[in-house]
Parts: C-alpha cells; sequence; structure tokens
C-alpha cells in the first residue's frame, strides 16, 4: 500500500506527460521524487569525485600522501588512485565525474523548479547514464580482480550512478520513451525500487565474497 501510494503521489506530482497537439514529441517533466532522485544521487556522486579529486591532486604533490579513506590493504584509496585504470581518458576519472554529476544535479534542479524536456534529451540522459553505470562496472571489475583494492569514494560514486540510471530508465518506460512491452512496464511500475537495491545488493555480496577471509579474519 505505500509503495502504491508513493507511485500515485509521483503520478499526480507529474501532471500531463506532454503538451496537446505535440503528436508525443514535446516537453515532457517529471515528479518531485524522480527530481530529487536526480538531486540527491547527483550531489551524491559531485561530492565522491570532488573528494577523490583533491586526494590525487595532495598525492600528485606528495607521493607519500595518504587519504584519509586508505584504511588497510583492502580499504585503499591510494592503491586506487596510483592505478592505471584512475586515468582512463588521460586524465583522472574523477574529473569527468565533476562535470557529469553536475549536470545531473543541474537537471535535477531544474525538474524541481518545473522544467520539461523533449524526447531527445530524456533519451540522451539515458545514454549518459548508461555510459556511466557501464563504465562504473568496468572500474568496478578493475577494482575487485585487477588492483586488489576498495575506494569508498567509488563505492558512493557506483551506487549514485546506478541509482540515476534505473531510476531514468523507469521514467523514461512511463513515458514511452524507450519501448517496453506490458509486462515490464507493469513491473517497472509497481516494483522500481527492486532494480537498484538488487543491483547495489549484488555488488555488495561481490565485495564481502572477493575479500571474505580478511573480513573475518
Amino acid at each position: 500500500m505505500a509503495a502504491d501510494a508513493a507511485v500515485d503521489e509521483v503520478r499526480a506530482d507529474e501532471g500531463p506527460a506532454r503538451s496537446e497537439g505535440d503528436g508525443g514529441g514535446g516537453p515532457v517533466g517529471a515528479g518531485r521524487a524522480f527530481a530529487l532522485t536526480l538531486v540527491i544521487s547527483g550531489f551524491a556522486g559531485l561530492l565522491a569525485a570532488w573528494v577523490i579529486t583533491l586526494d590525487k591532486f595532495h598525492l600528485l604533490e606528495d607521493p607519500d600522501f595518504t587519504p584519509a579513506c586508505s584504511f588497510n590493504p583492502v580499504v585503499s584509496c591510494g592503491s586506487i588512485m596510483e592505478s592505471d585504470q584512475a586515468e582512463v581518458f588521460g586524465f583522472p576519472n574523477p574529473m569527468l565525474g565533476m562535470v557529469t554529476y553536475g549536470m545531473v544535479v543541474a537537471i535535477g534542479m531544474g525538474l524541481l523548479a518545473g522544467a520539461r524536456y523533449r524526447r531527445w534529451f530524456w533519451l540522451g540522459l539515458q545514454a549518459g547514464t548508461l555510459f556511466g553505470v557501464a563504465f562504473c562496472t568496468w572500474l568496478m571489475y578493475q577494482s575487485l580482480y585487477e588492483i586488489n583494492a576498495l575506494c569508498l569514494w567509488c563505492c558512493l560514486a557506483w551506487v549514485a550512478t546506478i541509482v540515476m540510471f534505473w531510476y531514468t530508465t523507469w521514467h523514461n518506460v512511463r513515458q514511452g520513451f524507450l519501448p517496453a512491452p506490458r509486462g515490464v512496464r507493469s513491473v517497472l511500475e509497481e516494483f522500481h525500487w527492486l532494480f537498484p537495491t538488487v543491483h547495489v545488493g549484488v555488488i555488495g555480496m561481490l565485495i564481502l565474497t572477493r575479500w571474505w577471509d580478511f573480513w573475518t579474519s
């Protein structure tokens, strides 16, 4: 019942999905709940990217610098920052995050202010979050199985990206921007919270099992 009430609240908050007479291609807004999700997850990712970038600069200035989130051989942000994977595009990865997460925050704030975007914009956001979650998945694999270390700020960025991806997907399916069978639409409508929860839970289990001996010693 609580989930149904939450969905009804989002529906009521969104109002008319499209402008009249636009043939289904007019600008579309979003409910307050979804907008806040973008703002909060965007801020979380932005915070993580900002802290990692600052620590990276400190590390460049002083090779002996130890980031505050380096607690032990496993939870070691420094090991991640010094790896080749930390600069995939020729510059520190979190610098890309500061730009992209900042854009997500701006989009969410715009929605809270009543902004409405066209289909191409929503599909662009979908593509961006898809790239983000794919990139985070690759970084997660590198962290767990190649670098053999874990960065807590990176984990926060992973969770933020996963949340914004799944809720952007839910929004676009509901609006008809992403084609989906009726059954899929119904499942997303009823259990939209389940997909990011399971996704994050799987990552948590992988982290737990990867260093099980360390956690239990």
